[in-house]
């Protein structure tokens, strides 16, 4: 699947603030992620990124 940047993609784990839902900020070497449910960010390495990712959230 191809994500771009702005995309919302649900994760398999949530946060401790209880949203699976999370924005790419970033793409590249490395994915930073935006929790949409408290606003913390997080840089996840791309294969590690690919794996937590379970969906696209559909617009």
């Amino acid at each position: 699947m191809e994500y771009n940047t702005g995309d919302i993609v649900i994760l398999k784990k949530q946060h401790p603030c209880g949203s699976k839902e999370w924005k790419i900020k970033r793409i590249g070497v490395d994915f930073k992620l935006e929790c949409m449910g408290c606003g913390h960010e997080i840089m996840v390495d791309r294969p590690k990124a690919l794996k937590m990712i379970k969906g696209k959230k559909e617009k």
